[in-house]
């Protein structure tokens, strides 16, 4: 029971599941999967809890489901945050250095100058990611420790998130019995479980699907260069699916997880599909073709969106390994040929992959976000951290945030 302690939980909160992960540290310094718990979601919208009850309830279902797997009791979490609410921008810092030879100190101060920004009272930062650091005029450098110099200076992407929604999730969890040892973002999360190192050094963009949100990442040089979220997701298709053949929600679901396709054009043959009809009507038999004319403009809509936002942000240019589509709607049949030829580069589904124990069950786009999250949390309890991460419990930060607050609204 002594190892039980040093068990890593990642808990990914979605729209549409919720999936607990159990992980255990291995003596080569690696992670093996030994418990997995899933559930459908039924609290939460665009990634933001509408109803306490239902998420905590899909919550605990998706935990006792992990507990039972590895044979253990979860008390903390790493829990991943994302949904219409969280936001991306980048911002500088720079400081005057004292000494000739740069310490761990002063990178700590140069990125506390870059943390200094001005934040309405509802929105928190959750996380300070240093792109690249700058000594005096050398730009480009990832450590700067032990380096001379007479000025540091560093350049960080910030994510910040609405207070209210990040408030609201940890309530949940913490009501189901869950203490959250970290937030983290869900695309950064996933970021870690299906890139390489490769990749992420040449530039890639990273995509994921989930059932209310599309998250976008961008990374080049090792460093995450942009971020943002839109508001479409699989459900989208789901409730096209259901309003197009008359057919409840739950049956459309069932539908496109077993019958979908991006396109007709890479449909072969002329198969028959079943269609529960609504009400107490017979079931009825429809061409697949009909289905995949339903999803078609659905599936087109977002990919424009997505090659929209890489045009508009302009970092389509900086993707020389391409783009990796993860998350469960990344498996529809026909998405990749579709996204290639509207994108004009390589596009491949990411799988979790480095790590072990139940490989062939979390072998799957819709684990990505929970192995990422276990993976996050292993590199934090080892110390290895990316630097710039906030390492203060929530509960303090909620503290910080309401002083902050109290000191705009009254002094």
């Amino acid at each position: 029971m002594g190892k039980r302690g040093e068990l890593i939980v990642g808990l990914d909160i979605g729209t549409t599941k919720v999936c607990a992960l159990v992980a255990e540290p291995t003596k080569e310094n690696s992670l093996d999967i030994i418990g997995v718990g899933c559930h459908p979601s039924h609290g939460l919208r665009k990634g933001m809890v509408v109803n306490v009850e239902q998420t905590i309830s899909s919550i605990k279902h998706a935990v006792e489901e992990a507990e039972m797997m590895a044979g253990c009791e979860i008390h903390s979490v790493y829990t991943g945050i994302a949904g219409s609410h969280i936001q991306g921008f980048d911002n500088q810092g720079v400081i005057a250095l004292k000494h000739t030879e740069i310490t761990s100190k002063d990178i700590e101060q140069v990125i506390e100058t870059a943390k200094m920004v001005s934040l309405p009272p509802e929105r928190q930062i959750i996380h300070v990611l240093p792109q690249e650091f700058i000594v005096d005029d050398q730009p480009g450098i990832k450590d700067p420790l032990g380096m001379a110099g007479k000025r540091l200076e560093v350049r960080v992407h910030i994510i910040t998130a609405s207070v209210t929604a990040v408030q609201n999730l940890v309530r949940c969890i913490q009501k189901a019995g869950l203490d959250v040892i970290e937030l983290i973002l869900q695309p950064l999360a996933a970021s870690e479980s299906v890139l390489t190192e490769e990749e992420k050094a040449l530039g890639v963009g990273l995509v994921d699907i989930g059932g209310g949100t599309t998250d976008i990442t961008i990374f080049t040089n090792n460093s995450l260069k942009y971020s943002t979220i839109l508001p479409i997701g699989g459900t989208n298709i789901t409730n096209d699916i259901a309003f197009g053949l008359r057919t409840p929600l739950s049956s459309a679901e069932k539908i496109k997880l077993n019958h979908g396709i991006a396109a007709s054009a890479f449909l072969e043959g002329n198969e028959e599909i079943e269609i529960p009809s609504l009400g107490e009507k017979p079931p009825r038999r429809i061409s697949r073709s009909v289905l995949a004319q339903i999803i078609e403009p659905r599936v087109e809509e977002m990919l424009c969106m997505i090659e929209q936002e890489l045009i508009h942000s302009q970092t389509k240019d900086m993707l020389a390994s391409g783009v990796v589509l993860t998350g469960g709607s990344s498996l529809l049949p026909g998405l990749i040929e579709m996204a290639e030829q509207l994108f004009d580069l390589p596009v491949r589904i990411g799988y979790p992959h480095g790590i072990g124990g139940l490989i062939d069950v979390i072998r799957n786009p819709i684990y990505a976000t929970a192995v990422g999250l276990a993976k996050y949390g292993f590199k934090i309890q080892s110390g290895k951290g990316l630097q710039g991460w906030r390492k203060q419990p929530v509960w303090q930060r909620f503290i910080d945030n309401l002083k902050r607050w109290l000191k705009e609204a009254f002094f």
